[in-house]
């Protein structure tokens, strides 16, 4: 292949995730710019971890000696997480080669945008949709007529005029990276820390076509789909059409995971969710908060009743794993009404609760309370909030390390039976931080923390703080350990693990690790 005039690019969070934005531009390209301009584009991705100057070193390699008069193309998509290193990635490539064309976009560049460094050092930036409109500026500054402006709104085309981009994932995707897919696009609810409530609505693509293109995927090796719809079981006939395709189509092996809003699960879709077979559907269900004033504060709607019967429901009822989500920092959200939200959820019984703070992200309407509040946010990415006027500093970072050990702990499913034994009392929230306290005046870690490590900490916290009975510790902690499948040594469990269970089954082990990828594969 020649040497290409356009490279896609991002800095992905982990080499697992694969960008659907890019690979949405890629399928893009012929349709809206033209089939030389398909012809003469490529997509690399790189991840966060790799060094700055590798990275550039790769797309300069990649784009060859430039020509006098044919310019060359990198589009960026910029994202909170990747901003820092893509903005010194950009700074670095315009010292090399200044006529280089530089075109950004992506969510946190779209809002907010003329204070960033990234915008300044670049030569085009299209905010918001770009499936259309970069195709349009690559023509034009490939072939003229010179575009005249810098900032350009995107466009926003019908789903029907927009080509899908599942034919752009590689075979090499397929089988090591994680499938982003979506039904729909956009979302009717308004809760404020997120972009999503600047949406107008939902636009669903074509089934049929759509579909088709699952399908594709499927019969090329594809099983393992992630679904980015922010409000999958909103439209219900859609929702049970999708679910049957992939009921018609179950392995051992197929996963999904979608997005799903807590109080709005009718009886015809519990009838359908009840027929997945265990390790198939994971649910991933924003609580976000249980505090009635809260919720009104941040235009967030939820039948907090309906959402409790439902979760209920789908803990005793499907063998769907619940992925479940609390954000900390929320104007007027106090540590005690999250500790109350937090106990109401863990109650019922959800496999993991993710424990985030609130972040804001640039455009979000969450800023109009920063006066009222007291919010005070990082000003770095990713913005997270730092105190409010009923959450100081030190809680905060209190709060923040404690969903460091919740992770850990809980969200490893490493120690089912301890923490069943360590949150025992009138507030599960109340045991873990008052864990979560001791375990970093401890250590001062929250990381290197080993399972063997957490093991030992967690026997000494039982039975010396809690004054539980050492040997009846001691073999809770054994039987988590022996079932996690480690095979170090823990202090405390010396002279005990001598005749070990063989590890879990190969497939056992595989579908514990896709629940983790996707876990990860959150933020």
């Amino acid at each position: 292949m020649s040497r290409p005039a356009i490279i896609l690019c991002t800095l992905n969070a982990k080499y697992i995730h694969a960008s659907l934005g890019l690979r949405y531009l890629l399928a893009n390209m012929e349709r809206h710019g033209g089939a030389d301009l398909r012809a003469s584009t490529v997509l690399r991705e790189f991840t966060i971890a790799r060094p700055v100057q590798e990275i550039v070193d790769a797309l300069l390699a990649e784009l060859g000696e430039p020509v006098d008069g044919v310019p060359q193309i990198i589009g960026f998509g910029v994202y909170i997480w990747n901003v820092v290193p893509t903005t010194e990635v950009v700074r670095r490539l315009k010292a090399a080669r200044p006529g280089l064309k530089i075109v950004l976009g992506g969510p946190e560049v779209s809002y907010e945008w003329d204070d960033q460094e990234i915008v300044r050092l670049a030569d085009h930036l299209i905010t918001g949709w770009g499936d259309v409109s970069f195709p349009k500026l690559c023509r034009a500054l490939l072939h003229g007529p010179k575009p005249l402006m810098k900032v350009i709104v995107g466009e926003q085309p019908t789903l029907a005029e927009i080509d899908l981009p599942y034919a752009e994932f590689s075979a090499d995707d397929l089988a090591h990276r994680l499938l982003y897919v979506e039904a729909s696009r956009g979302c009717p609810f308004k809760c404020e820390f997120c972009l999503s409530s600047l949406d107008k609505t939902a636009w669903a693509f074509e089934q049929a076509p759509f579909l088709a293109a699952l399908d594709g995927l499927y019969q090329r090796g594809a099983r393992n789909f992630k679904f980015v719809d922010r409000t999958f079981n909103l439209k219900i006939d859609s929702s049970l059409t999708i679910l049957q395709f992939f009921l018609d189509r179950l392995t051992p092996d197929l996963f999904l995971h979608f997005e799903v809003i807590p109080d709005h699960l009718p009886e015809r879709l519990k009838a359908m969710i009840a027929r997945f077979p265990p390790g198939v559907l994971q649910f991933e269900v924003g609580i976000q908060t249980f505090n009635p004033d809260v919720q009104q504060a941040i235009s967030r709607r939820q039948d907090n009743d309906k959402t409790c019967e439902n979760l209920a429901w789908l803990v005793n009822h499907s063998h769907a794993h619940l992925h479940t989500d609390l954000i900390f920092g929320l104007p007027g959200e106090t540590l005690s009404s999250f500790a109350a939200g937090f106990d109401r959820l863990y109650a019922l019984g959800p496999h993991e609760i993710q424990l985030g703070v609130l972040k804001r992200l640039r455009g979000t309407p969450i800023a109009r309370h920063s006066a009222v509040h007291g919010m005070v946010y990082d000003a770095e990415p990713p913005y997270t909030v730092k105190q409010t006027a009923v959450v100081d500093a030190l809680t905060m970072q209190r709060f923040t390390r404690l969903a460091r050990y919740w992770d850990l702990l809980a969200n490893s499913g490493r120690f089912p039976q301890t923490l069943s034994v360590l949150l025992g009392g009138p507030s599960p929230f109340a045991a873990f931080l008052a864990f979560a306290d001791w375990l970093w005046q401890s250590t001062s870690q929250t990381s290197r923390l080993t399972p063997e490590k957490l093991v030992d900490h967690l026997f000494d916290y039982l039975t010396g703080v809690s004054g539980r009975e050492k040997e009846s510790i001691r073999q809770t902690l054994l039987a988590d350990y022996r079932s996690s499948g480690a095979r170090a040594n823990p202090a405390c469990l010396q002279g005990l693990l001598k005749d070990r269970e063989k590890p879990m089954p190969r497939m056992a082990r595989a579908l514990a690790q896709r629940q983790d990828r996707h876990v990860s594969a959150g933020e």
